[in-house]
């Protein structure tokens, strides 16, 4: 196990949901990784607690499908499968494309500086290499979005998805050669909202996400021939 995730300590939170916090981030980052282990003893005496909250703090992460118990192994940070990553996309696709239509109407001007700055911070993030700082990147984008919609029960759920689609974004971070491309769907998601062209910023959200699945997707299958 990886010893690079750190207790994110919030003095308002109950230890519990710091803990469980702490493990979430941990997985959908892929600093615990698929099918690993999660040993109670070890990760109490690695955050410094009992391992109560450990507990509970697995328990939660199995109701949320980033953990399986499995018989006589226990508790593993569950595998990125073709199915769960088809339907958290499948769902994200039809209200990426909403949410991007939306934009085209309701978008203030303020908003539209964001957006365009957001593209240029996600550029020079790339020129990082740094993948957490990438996918914060990438996020904040498309939350711009998101909120342009001024629909309250849109942006709950998008963000009820956002955590689980944050594991595949990752996953598809990961991969470097896919970086030039992000950057372009990003600027022709841009260059529609501002022109106002629904149809086209629609159509460039789907293509966005069906790029994302397709690369994950050959990802998930090399990983199981092991090429």
């Amino acid at each position: 196990m990886q010893d690079d995730f750190n207790v994110q300590m919030n003095e308002f939170l109950p230890l519990r949901d710091v803990v469980f916090n702490t493990l979430r981030q941990a997985i959908l980052t892929g600093e615990l990784k698929p099918g690993e282990r999660l040993m109670e003893i070890h990760l109490a005496n690695k955050l410094g607690v009992s391992r109560t909250p450990i507990r509970e703090a697995i328990r939660k992460l199995e109701l949320e499908g980033l953990v399986t118990m499995i018989p006589r192994r226990g508790a593993e940070v569950a595998q990125i499968t073709e199915k769960s990553m088809t339907d958290v996309l499948e769902v994200r696709r039809a209200l990426d494309a909403l949410c991007a239509e939306l934009a085209c109407e309701r978008i203030t001007e303020a908003e539209t500086e964001q957006l365009h700055r957001a593209c240029e911070a996600f550029e020079a993030a790339v020129k990082t290499r740094d993948l957490k700082k990438i996918a914060r990147a990438d996020v904040q984008l498309h939350d711009i979005i998101v909120q342009a919609t001024g629909n309250q029960r849109l942006v709950q759920l998008v963000n009820n998805l956002s955590e689980q689609m944050y594991r595949y974004r990752f996953e598809y971070i990961k991969d470097a050669s896919q970086h030039q491309r992000l950057i372009e769907e990003h600027r022709i998601i841009y260059e529609s909202i501002v022109k106002k062209d629904r149809e086209t910023a629609s159509q460039a959200a789907r293509v966005h996400i069906d790029n994302q699945k397709k690369a994950i997707i050959a990802q998930i299958r090399s990983e199981k021939t092991g090429h």
